[in-house]
């Protein structure tokens, strides 16, 4: 095969693959009070007033969305595993990111609260498949289609993004269902990994699910 040549069996192969409700998972990334506590209230007012105002209710719509047509919906949130966070990356350490077992800003915001039998997978890295077992889980459900949503877009979601798609997964950014410290981060974030993902709106995404099920 000459360099650079598409082989045969990867002609029909594309992004644009219409999600399945039984072979699909929403995740959603680091919606968690952490995000909504006082520093960041401080640091980023007005990230917080459009998170409770349009994100979050967005993100609850879809995962009412999601729970109505079989669709499992899983949560990652920063937390360590212990109290005094030794289990923490270096990169976490490094930065001072400690949400220790246990603590209200390792909990999920209440407006998109997870079920009893919903997954929530505590992580202490920027990427969920670098350190939770979330591969694994989703393997077992059998999973094909990843929707992501979630906080930040140009960090964690990113991370869940780029490396579920590097595992083999049909990624699903929906845009307005994530967030950023700044416009300027969520949209530079939105182009950088758009080549990794299907990115999608809200309305877009739910009349999709609709036509699924």
């Amino acid at each position: 095969m000459s360099s650079g040549a598409i082989p045969r069996s990867d002609e029909g192969l594309r992004r644009d693959v219409p999600v399945e409700p039984a072979a699909t998972a929403l995740l959603l990334v680091d919606v968690q009070n952490l995000e909504i506590g006082d520093a960041i209230r401080r640091a980023h007012p007005a990230f917080v007033a459009d998170l409770e105002a349009r994100v979050v209710p967005n993100i609850a719509r879809l995962v009412a969305a999601a729970r109505a047509t079989g669709i499992e919906v899983v949560y990652t949130v920063i937390e360590s595993l212990t109290l005094d966070g030794r289990d923490r990356s270096l990169d976490h350490k490094l930065s001072g990111i400690l949400v220790p077992k246990g603590a209200w800003e390792g909990r999920v915001i209440d407006a998109v609260a997870p079920t009893p039998n919903d997954m929530v997978l505590p992580k202490t890295s920027s990427g969920v498949f670098n350190s939770t077992s979330i591969d694994y889980v989703l393997r077992n459900l059998g999973v094909r289609h990843l929707i992501v949503v979630g906080l930040l877009t140009d960090q964690c979601v990113d991370m869940a993004v780029r490396d579920a798609a590097d595992r083999g997964y049909y990624p699903v950014c929906v845009a307005d269902c994530c967030s950023s410290y700044s416009t300027e981060r969520h949209d530079g974030a939105l182009r950088a990994f758009g080549g990794y993902c299907r990115t999608v709106t809200l309305e877009e995404i739910l009349a999709e699910i609709a036509g699924a099920a």
